[in-house]
């Protein structure tokens, strides 16, 4: 399957703004709710249907009442476009794929009353994968502007252009939205909330050969002060590197980095010249252990030792040559992990077993499945997100050998392929989704369906009537590709697609 593509438009839960600006929807850095600018006054005394056609005048001694009756029609017409602008007013919801299509000189822009932050990074790449590095900021962090630490690798026309990028954003401002009156409605907050000038972007780069499918950072980074970044290559190459001194050189002035820290400190072969995605490092061993799967089902165990990185030789696999879509370690258990391939199968193992067999395979789709996330909060939660658009959630305590499972929850509301799916580390309830129609979604798994309040919404607002309930923000951005949960900035996503990076935080979590 290819998740290198997306053609499908998007979808927004909450009010898009109508503009003029060209076909393209586009979200700003820093969005500020800038006033629209008008153009010419209109004479408030003309007529509000005017043709562009010939004057007709209109004879009243006219026998036949031709006149009479194209009155009557341009009457009509006005009264049809005055009730469908009415109609439109009245809407508080646009929905691509269910209202209206835009027009030629209409586009969707990000309604900024409902963004806490929201920046976008252009990069000379589209960059398919990205992770947040952790910090020595602090957790819990809420106040602005914000910092955050990322790294993403890009994919370059020429492979000798790709580079594996670390990027330091800072002072990310609080969007800021004006009233009627051109005030800045932000009177309530402290002033360090209140900073609105530039955002600041640092890099470092490191030289790559070919394209990354996949990149990962050590979740021990902050507190072992070693910054392993792994990242799968399309040659099937899976390079380690340590990236403290690039770390380092952003907050230490006159820092230099060693030409030895541009090289990867260690390189998997194990997987020949075989691409794949899956790819992830353990939440609970400190020193170091990456998983890493591939497009012909195969998954190696890679340890950090006293003096340097082993492989196993020996793979994990089911021998059929169907691919490995993602891999995620097991919050709890320092031992198990889990699998999900374009077989549609959900596989849990032991790097304990000597047979490097799976210890339990359910069936989770009937295509392929794109993705999964390892619940932080309830170790006994899975999501999966699939090929068909729909993505849903396990109770791993439901897994028997040779039953047949079911989702505690699934949803079919993307229109394609999920492409990322992460469970909110501060927030059990709270799950984010990409997938290639061009949209971000945030579900609340909290709410009930029979819930009152949600009743009398569906019963106000006719869109929303074919919306589950439990769908709490649509974000759109262009070919999004990945998606990932800031866990020392509550609320905070990052998100990449063929348009940048995008840095933001909704009203709404």
């Amino acid at each position: 399957m290819s998740k290198r593509t997306a053609e499908e438009t998007s979808a927004d839960r909450n009010t898009a703004l109508k503009g003029s600006a060209g076909a393209v929807p586009e979200t700003h850095a820093g969005v500020e709710g800038d006033d629209v600018e008008m153009g010419e006054f209109e004479d408030p005394y003309s007529d509000e249907y005017e043709s562009e056609e010939e004057i007709i005048e209109v004879d009243d001694q006219d026998d036949d009442g031709e006149g009479d009756d194209e009155i009557a029609d341009a009457q009509d017409v006005i009264a049809k476009d005055e009730e469908q602008e009415k109609q439109e007013a009245e809407s508080t919801l646009y929905l691509p794929h269910r209202s209206r299509p835009l027009g030629p000189d209409e586009v969707l822009e990000a309604d900024p009353t409902v963004y806490d932050m929201l920046h976008t990074v252009n990069l000379p790449w589209p960059c398919l994968t990205l992770d947040v590095l952790p910090d020595h900021l602090g957790d819990e962090r809420r106040a602005f502007p914000a910092s955050v630490y990322l790294a993403t690798a890009t994919q370059a026309q020429k492979k000798k252009d790709n580079e594996l990028i670390l990027l330091k954003l800072s002072q990310l401002s609080k969007t800021l939205v004006k009233d009627e009156d051109g005030d800045d409605d932000d009177d309530d907050n402290e002033d360090e909330d209140a900073y609105d000038g530039e955002p600041v972007m640092e890099s470092e780069t490191l030289p790559l050969r070919d394209t990354t499918n996949r990149i990962r950072v050590s979740p021990h980074a902050a507190s072992t002060g070693e910054y392993f970044t792994a990242t799968s290559s399309e040659t099937g190459e899976v390079l380690i590197y340590d990236l403290s001194p690039q770390y380092k050189s952003f907050d230490s002035p006159g820092y230099t980095i060693p030409k030895a820290a541009k090289r990867p400190i260690h390189t998997v072969r194990n997987h020949g010249n075989v691409e794949g995605y899956g790819l992830d490092w353990s939440p609970l061993i400190k020193t170091g252990a990456l998983l890493s799967g591939d497009c012909s089902g195969r998954i190696f165990l890679t340890n950090r030792t006293s003096s340097n990185w082993v492989t196993d030789k020996t793979p994990f696999t089911v021998d059929n040559n169907e691919s490995i879509e993602d891999i995620q370690w097991s919050k709890a258990e320092q031992t198990v992990f889990a699998t999900a391939g374009t077989d549609g199968y959900i596989r849990i193992w032991d790097t304990r077993s000597k047979k490097h067999r799976p210890a339990i395979s359910v069936v989770g789709s009937k295509t392929d499945i794109n993705v999964i996330s390892w619940s932080e909060k309830i170790n006994y939660l899975l999501a999966s997100g699939d090929d068909d658009g729909k993505w849903g959630i396990w109770d791993l305590r439901n897994f028997k050998p040779g039953a047949s499972v079911s989702p505690v929850a699934q949803y079919d509301f993307h229109q394609s392929a999920i492409t990322s799916i992460a469970f909110n580390p501060l927030d059990e309830s709270i799950v984010a989704v990409s997938s290639e129609d061009n949209t971000v979604t945030l579900w609340d798994m909290s709410v009930e369906a029979d819930d009152e309040e949600v009743k009398q919404q569906k019963s106000e607002t006719k869109e929303l009537e074919e919306i589950p309930p439990q769908l709490l923000f649509v974000h759109w951005q262009k070919d999004v590709k990945e998606v990932k949960w800031h866990k020392q900035i509550p609320g905070a996503l990052v998100s990449t697609g063929t348009d940048g990076l995008n840095v933001w935080k909704t009203i709404s979590v």
